[in-house]
């Protein structure tokens, strides 16, 4: 078993093939392509939800707009 979490996807036809298209492009099978889709889109969400103001690691403060020291 690989660990990974196996579910049934419905997909329009159409949007299949693009899919498959795009796989084969990029020398993926068309269920890695999805989820590499995916973790990008997850990684972009997760950098739009950083808050605007985020202290860092040296202590400073790492808002937009503001001056640092």
């Amino acid at each position: 078993m690989s660990g990974k979490k196996a579910f049934l996807l419905r997909l329009d036809p159409s949007l299949h093939v693009q899919l498959e298209r795009w796989a084969q492009q990029e020398l993926r099978s068309v269920n890695g392509q999805i989820e590499f889709l995916l973790k990008q889109a997850v990684l972009a969400r997760d950098r739009k939800a950083l808050p605007a103001d985020v202290t860092e690691p040296d202590g400073a403060s790492n808002s937009r707009g503001a001056e640092r020291d």
